[in-house]
């Protein structure tokens, strides 16, 4: 079984990408973020031909998050499944796909640690720690993944002196991560490679894919009884090349593939 997470950056403009990617690499379950588009314009109908039931949870020009399945879809939750105030922000949505609980997620960027969108930042990222307690056990198969826009070490900063004082990197938003693996969940990633330099996403501007200062933010964060069956982990770097005339996201794909 794979499952793969993608932060598009617009799903209109890299479409074929997306279908190209699907047709070579066949995953079971692709979660997409920053698809951009409101539900009523989610190509869903292109994807069911590929084989691919759909969940789409957006508002249109910002944010929104997709699960693609072909182990089927249950149990759909298109935000926060508590019973909460919805959040006004198309960041997450959940389903059930071949027996693995799967959320995708997009959580906020911050922007600066003295702006709003920081606090909202932390507040969202506790939100998210309360609605997987609620929904699922420690004990379940589960895969909360995603663009976290948090590099969990500074092994996954290409140089954290730079960074210093600024979002993806403090402490709170680091803190909220553990909080995640206190309550059961592990950076699969990692318990496969140790190396730094091991990125997901790199700014367009500075060439800082080819210098290769990039971060590590696109993570799949799983229970135990997911990472156990992990037979490998990767970023498909290649997919953060491409021609101006069929530009790449700014993130790459991330791959988790088990013995199921």
């Amino acid at each position: 079984m794979r499952i793969v997470t993608w932060n598009v950056n617009s799903l209109n403009a890299r479409l074929g990408r997306v279908e190209r990617w699907l047709e070579a690499f066949e995953p079971d379950v692709l979660c997409l973020q920053e698809t951009k588009l409101s539900d009523d314009a989610f190509p869903a109908m292109a994807f069911q031909s590929m084989g691919y039931e759909t969940l789409h949870h957006g508002e249109g020009r910002w944010n929104g998050v997709a699960i693609l399945s072909r182990v089927g879809i249950e149990d759909p939750i298109g935000g926060f499944g508590d019973d909460v105030e919805p959040d006004t922000d198309a960041r997450i949505a959940w389903a059930t796909c071949g027996g693995v609980r799967v959320a995708s997620c997009y959580v906020p960027n911050g922007r600066s640690l003295d702006d709003d969108h920081y606090q909202y930042k932390l507040r969202w990222l506790d939100r998210l720690a309360a609605d997987l307690d609620g929904q699922c056990d420690p004990g379940d198969d589960v895969v909360v993944c995603g663009d976290y826009n948090i590099a969990p070490d500074d092994r996954d900063v290409w140089n954290p002196t730079k960074l210093e004082g600024q979002t993806h990197v403090s402490q709170a938003e680091r803190d909220r991560l553990t909080a995640l693996e206190q309550w059961g969940l592990v950076d699969v990633f990692r318990e496969h490679h140790d190396d730094d330099g091991l990125y997901s996403w790199w700014d367009y501007r500075g060439g800082a894919f080819h210098k290769k200062q990039g971060m590590r933010i696109d993570l799949l964060m799983t229970t135990r009884s997911v990472a156990d069956e992990a037979r490998l982990v990767v970023v498909d770097r290649n997919e953060r090349k491409g021609p101006k005339d069929d530009p790449p996201s700014d993130h790459a794909p991330v791959v988790l593939e088990l013995a199921r």
